[in-house]
């Protein structure tokens, strides 16, 4: 379908809404728009001397439907964009631009309809635990504790069994304390594990009868203590994490890497973090490359990017979000373009069009 023919089902959507007051884009073909342009990949990229990215297609195609001419003017972060619209130095601006309260206060600009959300995520660098961090679960409380609790048990049992055998049976249970407890904590722990030498054994009804009960109570206790076990070693070993970042609490304290110009450094203030500003997304990864910051503190969609194209990358997302981001192009206050562009961005959404560019550039 041509752009006029879209430009002209557009006009009539106007019309049928009764927006017939507002300037109407097409009827001013020779004036081009100045757009402004910044933004890290995939939203905004460089593909030799050209722009592309799912920021660029959107605007490219909905630039299309209106039947507008335009030319990009490339700034080097968000806000020097947003100023650019303020001063009247562009006409809009398009990028990743997270519509926030901050910006939605402005009076001197206003955001389109909403053509993507995302999340603000955090990367996290990707380690092997050491060797140490690998067997600290095994001398935890859970461990110790059943450990105790078990030696405790064939503690009892064999000086149960040492007192009913040690008179009929005092050629395996001796009289001699140690040695005949001693044999006793043998036959009690041979009997729970189900190994069954049979080196030694009751004799007397007493014994018999004590070691009928802990055959049966030692087959609850070891499952209950295997279970027990198995729980809180794989807990404990999922949690296994250099960077000591489970969840967003544990920010607080933490210094990570930030974008100037983004919301990034407004949220690492929200959680407590220490920020530590760099130009471009890339400059601020190559900071946790050197362990000089804790993570990376940036939107979701840029992030899963980057890990997209460099699979073989140390680096890894958080489980957690942030907070949750909506990105729109920015114009001045009372643009007639606004209404315009909202009708086409909503019309491409309801038809999939977002979602198949997005898609196309981010799996």
């Amino acid at each position: 379908m041509s752009a006029t023919v879209e430009a002209v089902k557009v006009k009539v959507a106007f019309l049928l809404a009764g927006l017939t007051a507002l300037v109407w884009p097409g009827d001013a073909l020779a004036q081009t728009l100045r757009v402004g342009v910044s933004g890290s990949p995939p939203f905004v990229m460089k593909d030799g001397i050209a722009l592309e990215g799912i920021s660029l297609q959107i605007w490219d195609e909905t630039a299309d439907r209106l039947n507008r001419p335009y030319e990009l003017i490339q700034f080097p972060t968000t806000e020097a964009n947003i100023d650019a619209v303020v001063n009247g130095k562009v006409d809009l601006a398009i990028g990743p631009i997270s519509i926030t309260p901050g910006r939605l206060a402005n009076p001197k600009i206003d955001f389109t309809q909403p053509y993507f959300h995302g999340t603000e995520d955090l990367l996290l660098p990707l380690r092997a635990p050491s060797l140490l961090a690998r067997l600290r679960p095994f001398f935890g409380w859970a461990a110790l504790s059943s450990a105790g609790g078990l030696m405790l048990l064939l503690f009892l049992v064999g000086n149960l069994i040492w007192l009913a055998e040690r008179r009929r049976n005092a050629a395996q249970f001796p009289r001699h304390y140690l040695k005949g407890v001693g044999n006793g904590m043998w036959f009690a722990l041979v009997t729970l594990t189900t190994v069954g030498y049979g080196d030694r054994a009751p004799l007397s009804k007493t014994g018999r009868t004590i070691a009928g009960v802990w055959m049966v109570m030692s087959l609850l206790a070891l499952s209950s203590i295997t279970a027990g076990l198995a729980s809180a070693f794989t807990v404990s070993l999922s949690r296994l994490d250099p960077t000591a970042i489970r969840e967003s609490s544990d920010l607080r304290g933490k210094t990570v890497a930030v974008v100037n110009g983004t919301t990034s450094q407004t949220w690492a203030k929200i959680y407590g973090a220490r920020a530590k500003s760099a130009s471009t997304l890339n400059e601020a990864i190559a900071l946790l490359g050197k362990g000089t910051v804790d993570g990376v503190l940036f939107d979701g969609a840029p992030l899963r990017y980057y890990l997209q194209q460099n699979p073989e990358a140390p680096y890894k997302i958080a489980p957690f979000s942030l907070a949750n981001q909506t990105y729109g192009f920015v114009l001045p206050m009372d643009s007639p373009l606004r209404t315009p562009i909202d009708v086409v961005l909503l019309d491409m959404q309801r038809k999939g069009e977002v979602k198949k560019i997005t898609d196309s550039l981010l799996q």
